[in-house]
C-alpha cells in the first residue's frame, strides 16, 4: 500500500493501486522518450515503510501517469528483476508528487536489507505504457521494531504470561569453562556480552544492546529453580534483590517462541542511570516494577519484612542485566538434573514466522 506523504502531498489507497501481470509493452515512435530516473534516494526509512524520491525532468513530471517499483530482498537467489519494457508483478502506482511513502508489511519485514529500482511511465490510450530505463538500484535496510511494535507485542505476551509466582535468586546455567574463564580472565566478573539475533527480527537490543542473561522461572510444585539446564551442569545463583530492587529498570524487549507450546518473553534489567538504562529509555517500553505481568518487586509493607519477589508462571523469562556480575556476590554449584547440548538452546534461535500468538503485522 501507498500512503500519504508529508503535508500538501497526495494519498494513495488500495484502489489507486495496479498490480499487472506480466506484458509486452508498445512504446510509441510519435512520443519522447522518458528520462531514466536518478538521483534515487531512500528516507525516513522505519521497519515497515519508507520513502523514496528521485530526480525527474519537469516535461516528465507533466507527463508521468505511473511508476514502477521494483523491490526485492538483497540476499534473495531469485530477485525476480523487472526487464525493461516489461510491466512488473510487484507494485504499479499512479503518479504522485514526490516523496512518495511505500508501506506494507506483506512485503517489508524488520532489519532487512532491500534493492529497488524505478521506472516512469506514461499509460497510453490502447493500455499499453511508454516507460523509461530502470534506474540504477538502490539499497537500503529497514529499521528495529519502534515503541509501538514493542507495545503491540507487550500486549501479547501479557496474554500468555499467566499467574505470577514467587522466587527468591536469580540463576545463571554454563558449562565449567565458563566459569574458569570468569575467574581466571576476568577477576570473577561476570562480563556483558552482545545480545545476539535470537527472537524477534526486530527487537531494538538484538546485537545492539550489552548484558549478562539470567534466568528466574521455578518449577510450580516446588517454587525452585529447575534441576534440569540446557545451557550447562553449573549453576550461579544470586539472591534477586541483587539485580532486582528500585534501583534498577525493568523493560520489556521481547516476546517469541521457536515452533514450541512454550514463549519466551526478554526483560531488560538496567541499573538507573546506566549505559544500559539509557539505552532502553528510547527504545523499550519502561515496565512498573510493582505492576506488570513479567516480573515485580514489592517493597516491604512493614519493618522487618522481606521484599516480594514475583515471576510469570507460563512464559520462560529470560532477564538481560546489563552490568557485571561479580561471582562473590552469589554461588556457584552443580546441578542435580540432567543438561541439554548447547545446540538446543536459544542462541540465535529464528522466532516461528507462523505463530498466531507471538507475531505482529509489521514483519517477522
Amino acid at each position: 500500500r501507498v500512503v500519504a506523504g508529508r503535508q500538501g502531498q497526495q494519498s494513495l489507497s488500495w484502489e489507486h493501486i495496479e498490480l499487472c501481470n506480466n506484458g509486452k509493452m508498445s512504446v510509441k515512435e510519435m512520443d519522447a522518450p522518458l528520462v531514466t530516473p536518478c538521483n534515487i534516494q531512500i528516507c525516513e526509512v522505519t521497519c515497515d515503510s519508507f520513502r523514496i524520491v528521485w530526480d525527474m525532468t519537469p516535461e516528465d513530471t507533466a507527463r508521468a501517469t505511473h511508476f514502477f517499483i521494483d523491490l526485492s530482498r538483497k540476499d534473495s537467489r531469485d530477485p525476480n528483476r523487472f526487464k525493461h519494457r516489461d510491466v512488473p508483478t510487484k507494485l504499479v502506482a499512479k503518479a504522485v508528487p514526490l516523496p512518495m511513502a511505500v508501506r506494507g508489511h506483506w512485503f517489508l519485514s524488520p532489519r532487512t536489507e532491500y534493492c529497488v529500482a524505478v521506472q516512469t511511465a506514461v499509460r497510453q490510450p490502447d493500455g499499453d505504457y511508454l516507460v523509461s530505463e530502470w534506474s540504477q538500484v538502490v539499497e537500503f535496510c529497514t529499521g528495529d521494531y519502534a515503541m509501538e511494535h514493542l507495545q503491540q507485542l507487550h500486549d501479547k505476551g501479557k496474554g500468555s504470561a499467566g499467574r505470577l509466582l514467587k522466587f527468591s535468586v536469580f540463576y545463571r546455567n554454563q558449562h565449567p569453562d565458563y566459569f574458569n574463564h570468569v575467574r581466571e580472565e576476568c577477576g570473577g566478573l561476570m562480563r556483558p556480552a552482545l545480545k545476539d539475533s535470537s527472537g524477534s527480527h526486530g527487537s531494538p537490543i538484538n546485537g545492539k544492546l550489552n548484558g549478562v542473561f539470567f534466568s528466574c522461572n521455578t518449577e510450580f510444585d516446588t517454587g525452585l529453580p529447575p534441576k534440569d539446564s540446557p545451557y550447562g551442569p553449573l549453576r550461579f545463583q544470586i539472591p534477586a534483590g541483587f539485580l532486582l530492587n528500585p534501583n534498577t529498570c525493568l523493560y520489556f524487549a521481547d516476546f517469541y517462541c521457536m515452533y514450541t507450546a512454550y514463549h519466551y518473553v526478554v526483560l531488560v534489567l538496567a541499573p538507573v542511570g546506566s549505559e544500559g538504562d539509557i539505552f532502553c529509555r528510547t527504545r523499550l517500553p519502561m515496565l512498573d516494577l510493582a505492576s506488570n505481568p513479567f516480573l515485580t518487586y514489592t517493597a516491604p509493607q512493614q519493618p522487618g519484612e522481606e521484599p516480594l519477589y514475583c515471576h510469570a508462571s507460563d512464559v520462560i523469562l529470560e532477564v538481560l542485566f546489563t552490568e557485571p556480575v561479580h561471582l562473590d556476590q552469589g554461588s556457584v554449584e552443580q546441578i542435580s538434573g540432567h543438561h541439554q547440548l548447547m545446540s538446543l538452546t536459544t542462541a540465535n534461535a529464528k522466532k516461528d514466522p507462523s505463530c498466531k500468538v507471538c507475531n505482529i503485522s509489521v514483519g517477522r
